[in-house]
């Protein structure tokens, strides 16, 4: 193989190849601490959810009558309902925020 060929070889297949495996190497790294921001993200709203939900069971074992406890639980649902959306946002938004950074560290983009 003369230099050339090699040089040709190296510039068209092995640089290439070198970076794409780099490439690879930095999205799955992100995408591994991207998952694991997601996932503590998740354990977060659901130990939220859980407080929330023991607090209003606390709060309709306390009522002195039906319609107290009626408001307690209506006043849940509508508050769970609310965190439900947020909850559900903030997830959208660090997926959203995760395809964003895998496409830029594909592409070669620092940050």
């Amino acid at each position: 193989m003369t230099d050339n060929m090699r040089d040709a070889f190296t510039d068209k297949v092995v640089d290439p190849a070198r970076k794409a495996g780099e490439a690879l190497r930095d999205a799955g790294s992100k995408m591994s601490e991207t998952g694991s921001t997601v996932s503590l993200k998740m354990l977060d709203q659901a130990e939220t959810n859980t407080r929330e939900a023991f607090n209003a069971m606390r709060a309709a074992a306390a009522a002195k009558d039906l319609s107290e406890v009626m408001k307690i639980q209506g006043d849940f649902i509508r508050e769970q309902s609310s965190r439900n959306m947020n909850q559900a946002r903030e997830i959208g938004e660090l997926i959203m925020k995760f395809g964003r950074d895998t496409v830029g560290v594909m592409r070669g983009d620092k940050g």
